[in-house]
């Protein structure tokens, strides 16, 4: 059986690019067009201070390599239009007491107006420009004498010390295009039988219904296991994702993982028997969910407690994890074991439900 399946997926060149090329071209697209890293934040600046401190102000936004100064504003009206147009990012404005406040060691505050529309990179570009001008002020030198502070944070960052976006992203990003692949290549299998009138014939074989769906899945496990190397050495070597872990342990979830996700393909198969509502029905059941519900895009403790019992039942959220973890922590069984039992549950709920929907016989 495990033959006969192999046979057709090579004579159907369709299925042949969904398994071996979408899933790099995903990484890529996705790898390169989604990034929480916001560098070259453009700003304009109203300067009517214009002494040194001012300047040193500036310098040290634009020496961090986030900010970018575009244009300098003579006076404070032309800021609304600056942020309006989105010319600019934000609009800093330094008052004209700023350096004689630095001078009598008095509060000197200064303004920076964010366009919220872009909430995300509105907060972001905050808490940089709140840290850099936290280091500023512990650097100035006033009267001969360095200030300090009694108290200071010294932070560090482990497993994505440059703290880099794709670090994050690409692991997670392994999971949902393993979602979403698996489900619809097998999503084709039962319904291409029935397409292609080959039905009866399956139907004859002197086999379980159980060794049909193995026999099914076999050929798409190699695929699979195949992908997520390829996807993982991808990662690697174009975005520079760290692997610290296990590669036997991550082999064994990854099997878990797929047996779920290609038994839910052949379900929906079996059940729709139609490989254009199959292949609908796969992606509907696949991408969103592992988008959006799995932690890939969004914190899902942030979310209403409705959508976090939702995220129970979607396997992306575990693989994601797995994935995380394994590559940027390398953490083993004794902290994924969770994840592993729950996607345990998933491959036999899978393989269960592809067993039970498959009908050795015919309908009149």
């Amino acid at each position: 059986m495990a033959r006969k399946e192999a046979i057709q997926l090579r004579r159907d060149r369709r299925s042949m690019m969904l398994a071996f090329a979408l899933p790099i071209f995903m990484l890529l697209f996705f790898g390169y067009a989604i990034s929480w890293d916001v560098k070259n934040i453009k700003l304009a600046v109203v300067n009517e201070d214009g002494g040194q401190s001012s300047r040193q102000v500036i310098d040290y936004l634009e020496g961090s390599g986030y900010f970018k100064v575009v244009e300098y504003l003579p006076r404070r009206a032309l800021a609304d239009a600056e942020l309006a147009h989105g010319r600019v990012a934000g609009v800093l404005i330094i008052p004209s007491d700023f350096g004689r406040k630095l001078r009598s060691l008095e509060p000197a505050p200064i303004q920076l107006l964010l366009d919220g529309a872009d909430a995300n990179t509105a907060t972001i570009t905050l808490n940089y420009s709140d840290a850099i001008l936290a280091r500023y002020s512990r650097d100035i030198v006033l009267n001969g004498r360095q200030l300090s502070l009694p108290v200071t944070v010294e932070g560090r960052v482990w497993y994505n010390p440059t703290l880099a976006s794709r670090n994050m992203i690409v692991p997670g990003l392994i999971a949902v295009i393993m979602s979403i692949i698996a489900a619809m290549l097998t999503a084709l299998t039962i319904a291409r039988e029935w397409e292609r009138g080959t039905m009866e014939q399956l139907a004859a074989t002197p086999v379980s219904r159980l060794e049909v769906v193995f026999g099914k899945l076999l050929p798409y496990i190699g695929i699979g296991l195949f992908d997520v190397a390829v996807t993982i050495v991808a990662g690697i070597l174009i975005f520079g994702v760290p692997f610290k872990g296990s590669v036997l342990l991550l082999a064994a979830m990854t099997l878990l993982f797929l047996i779920g996700a290609l038994g839910l393909g052949i379900f929906i198969s079996a059940t729709l028997k139609s490989q254009v509502l199959a292949t609908q029905a796969a992606m509907v059941a696949t991408y969103l969910p592992a988008l959006l519900l799995s932690g890939f895009l969004f914190d899902i403790r942030s979310m209403p407690v409705a959508l976090k019992a939702v995220t129970y039942i979607i396997p992306a959220r575990y693989y994601i994890t797995v994935t995380r973890g394994i590559l940027l922590k390398g953490v083993g069984l004794e902290v994924l074991w969770v994840q592993a039992v729950f996607m345990l549950v998933f491959a036999t709920l899978g393989i269960t439900l592809a067993t039970v929907s498959f009908k050795k016989r015919i309908q009149s």
